[in-house]
């Protein structure tokens, strides 16, 4: 696996540790629990990282050196993936994988690089390449415009990755429509989604103190996009509920931002920022709540809303990416950037508990038949085994 920004030993809600990061290191442990040597590429991001690190039994994640072993905003590793390419190639001309997975448009550069190294036969004899992309780059630009810090090269490398790749894995429905408007060919296209981890996730286990208020949780990474700004406004409109706001840093910029909206609307007593939690902490926070809120303006997929869908909380999210494929039917879907219609649907389910406890009843159950992991790695180990099948193919009948 390839996963260049992503570090799946990274502490996740920093501006970029989030879901992709979460969703590398489960599919790896999972991949490597079916019996799989699972390798996990990712850039050094700390000069004081040692070359590899056991992430599980038969899963490592080694640090490539490309660029400076300094944390670097992800926008700004494009410059550096030749260097993680050729150390790539170096490595797999040692030690040829039977398959790669990119996680994220980068990686696939890297990975497309570094197998056109390995290959000095021609394209059938270099290592079978999947990619996930985790977010695209034209919904990026859409939402953010002339915010959008990608590089301007972004949008038409991920077209050429989506017809050079021997199979891409979208996450959700949407994702394959997106795909589809930019020409990657259908039939190279596969859908396995986002997993979570039952044995975390669940309704029974410890719960976090909280107040007697209502208590509505957001929790993720902290930036723009994310539309905690929208939940802030919808309090207005929910006298006595408390807002909790978990991830990023009390003293970074959108936690300061936030933090002035709150004060300027009157709401600081009753919005709590407490910055990130540790993995473990996540579940007792989620159950505390009595509905975990999720509205960014655009979402390739979203495990928030799965993970507390796992615990039994109601969840309402924006009507947008992974979300209509997850939430819909089982929490409740609003327009993103309205704080009217959340505020609306907040109320209406604070004032029933009946109508969450169903709610969350029938998140346990959706989240269990379709996102274990189990479920979900022996879907992608199955697009890996077609791919390398498709390449025995071509080889046997060009006479390799």
């Amino acid at each position: 696996m390839i996963s260049e920004h992503a570090d799946p030993m990274a502490a996740v809600g920093g501006a970029d540790a989030g879901g992709q990061n979460v969703h590398v290191a489960a599919l790896a442990v999972e991949l490597a629990r079916r019996g799989h040597d699972v390798v996990v590429h990712t850039r050094r991001h700390d000069a004081a990282l040692p070359p590899t690190v056991s992430l599980a039994p038969g899963a490592t994640v080694e640090y490539v050196p490309a660029g400076p072993a300094l944390p670097l905003p992800k926008d700004e590793l494009f410059g550096h993936m030749p260097a993680f390419a050729a150390h790539l190639a170096r490595r797999w001309a040692a030690q040829r994988p039977d398959v790669a997975h990119a996680h994220f448009w980068m990686s696939g550069v890297a990975a497309l690089g570094a197998t056109r190294g390995v290959s000095t036969l021609g394209a059938a004899y270099g290592v079978p390449v999947t990619q996930t992309f985790h977010a695209l780059g034209v919904v990026k630009r859409r939402w953010q415009g002339a915010a959008d810090t990608s590089p301007p090269e972004r949008i038409a490398i991920e077209r050429e990755i989506g017809h050079r790749v021997d199979a891409v894995i979208a996450t959700c429905d949407d994702e394959v429509t997106e795909l589809r408007a930019m020409g990657v060919p259908h039939e190279r296209v596969r859908v396995v989604p986002c997993g979570v981890d039952l044995g975390r996730f669940r309704p029974e286990g410890p719960v976090a103190a909280r107040t007697g208020a209502h208590r509505v949780l957001s929790i993720g990474r902290l930036v723009p996009r994310k539309g905690v700004d929208t939940v802030i406004r919808a309090l207005e409109e929910l006298p006595g509920v408390e807002l909790v706001i978990a991830g990023g840093d009390p003293g970074d910029e959108e936690s300061r931002r936030l933090r002035a909206l709150a004060e300027a609307r009157g709401l600081s007593g009753r919005v709590r920022l407490i910055g990130s939690v540790g993995r473990e902490e996540v579940p007792g926070l989620m159950r505390s709540a009595d509905v975990v809120v999720s509205v960014p303006w655009y979402e390739p997929f979203g495990m928030v809303p799965l993970e507390a869908m796992a615990c039994g909380v109601p969840v309402v999210a924006s009507a947008v990416g992974g979300h209509l494929d997850t939430v819909a039917g089982c929490g409740l879907l609003v327009p993103p950037r309205d704080p009217a219609a959340l505020a609306e649907a907040l109320r209406g389910l604070l004032a029933s508990p009946p109508r969450r406890r169903a709610m969350g009843e029938s998140g346990v159950r959706r989240t269990t038949a379709r996102y274990s992991w189990p479920y979900v790695a022996g879907q992608t180990e199955a697009v890996y085994r077609s791919v390398v099948a498709a390449r025995q193919d071509r080889l046997a009948v060009s006479g390799g």
